[in-house]
């Protein structure tokens, strides 16, 4: 049976923490979280993007957090908690879920994206 985009989403949403603003800031204001931005480059240009948070593209990102990759990005770490977002939240869902197959014990992702976030009133830089 062919799947959807929106299908794909629904079932990764499913299967994944899905945090709100308030929550997303909370853990960062508690120093415990890794927040990953899987927007392209473009996007941040033209969005801002959340203050700390780590860039890595999303058609990078099972290189930069497999940990054997010589592209692996450090801060990275499966053991750590990680917590994504991009625009609007389909994307980070679907990366969550593949970090979760690669292995990453405690991952979730900002439900809504950077609009809910900018939506909340909560900063951007």
């Amino acid at each position: 049976m062919k799947k959807a985009a929106a299908d794909l989403v629904a079932d990764a949403k499913s299967k994944v923490e899905n945090l709100d603003p308030d929550a997303v800031e909370r853990e960062l204001d508690d120093g415990g979280a890794l927040l990953v931005d899987i927007r392209d480059a473009p996007e941040l240009d033209a969005d801002g993007k959340i203050p700390g948070a780590l860039h890595v593209p999303r058609g990078m990102l099972e290189f930069r957090a497999d940990t054997t990759s010589p592209y692996h990005q450090p801060p990275l770490d499966p053991s750590k908690r990680v917590i994504l977002h991009c625009a609007s939240g389909g994307r980070s869902a679907l990366a969550a879920q593949t970090l979760q197959e690669m292995g990453y014990e405690d991952v979730a992702h900002l439900d809504g994206g950077i609009k809910a976030w900018k939506d909340a009133g909560k900063p951007t830089e």
